[in-house]
């Protein structure tokens, strides 16, 4: 079972589409270059003047950005922009990194993630993480769903542990292709499969938000396609965060944009607005091609 003590990284509201987010509360703007509203008034988490070095090298510079609740926000740019450092610091995957460090403020509902106390463990769960290629542990298709939730005490017998499989799969739009193999290696399966496969591991823990790392990237259309359909039905029940390349995959599947370039995060708003009307040069030269 998980430490008690982190029960405030624990306790996560119900993932029900009858019960409401909080109430708004007031919310300062910071200050910013970052053209656009980086805030928002229900936000699952707050990044505030979040720098990222890796060494020497400044990777990301003072970005502060909001994520809300039920919301896909997407996170574009050039390679090598900062968009996947940065996301890998919203459930503090930088870690890994020896080299890395990260200064500034990240919230999760109002906790410090970077705080001492805080079960980094727990964190991961709450804020999953979907990678660019698909990664199935070597188990079977079950197996790969079951782990999370029985490491971490999720259920109390087989019969719970069955289900919380089976509703993964279901919501992870797999369950009618796999349930007559899921004993079977979930490496045998198919590129989007094995993408759902992971989609279906990370909910299966029942998380807040969910990263994802261009998770279409090593994908074909359709299985792309899929993913997409998928990543709309997802909103209903938790935020997600997005790094994409392709830009008509973020017209997709977003409410917001942010676009991001060497480091700096440029601009944040409104999808539509974004590639209809973008308000900075950067973001609209990006946008048309001129470079990227």
């Amino acid at each position: 079972m998980l430490n008690q003590k982190h029960a405030v990284l624990l306790e996560s509201p119900a993932k029900t589409n009858d019960v409401p987010p909080p109430s708004p509360v007031q919310i300062q703007e910071p200050d910013t270059k970052t053209v656009g509203r980086v805030t928002v008034d229900k936000p699952i988490m707050t990044t505030r003047n979040v720098d990222v070095y890796y060494g020497d090298k400044q990777a990301i510079i003072d970005v502060s950005i909001d994520v809300a609740y039920n919301e896909v926000l997407s996170m574009i740019g050039p390679s090598g922009c900062g968009k996947s450092t940065f996301l890998r610091c919203l459930n503090r995957m930088n870690d890994t990194i020896e080299s890395a460090r990260v200064t500034g403020k990240i919230e999760l509902e109002g906790h410090d993630i970077y705080d001492k106390k805080t079960d980094v463990v727990t964190l991961r769960a709450r804020v999953g993480m979907v990678f660019q290629k698909p990664n199935p542990f070597p188990k079977s298709v079950y197996e790969n769903v079951a782990y999370g939730p029985r490491i971490h005490g999720l259920a109390r017998n087989q019969s719970e542990l069955d289900e919380i499989v089976q509703t993964s799969l279901r919501r992870a739009g797999l369950w009618d292709e796999v349930k007559d193999r899921l004993g079977q290696p979930g490496t045998g399966l198919s590129g989007g499969q094995q993408q759902r496969l992971c989609i279906a591991r990370c909910i299966a823990v029942n998380p807040d938000v969910i990263l994802m790392d261009e998770p279409c990237s090593a994908l074909d259309p359709i299985a792309t396609a899929r993913i997409e359909e998928l990543i709309d039905e997802l909103r209903q029940n938790y935020s997600i965060v997005i790094v994409t390349h392709s830009m008509q995959q973020a017209a997709r599947v977003s409410q917001r944009t942010a676009y991001f370039h060497l480091g700096d995060l440029i601009e944040v708003g409104e999808t539509a607005t974004i590639f209809t009307n973008p308000q900075d040069k950067l973001t609209e030269d990006y946008l048309t091609g001129r470079f990227g």
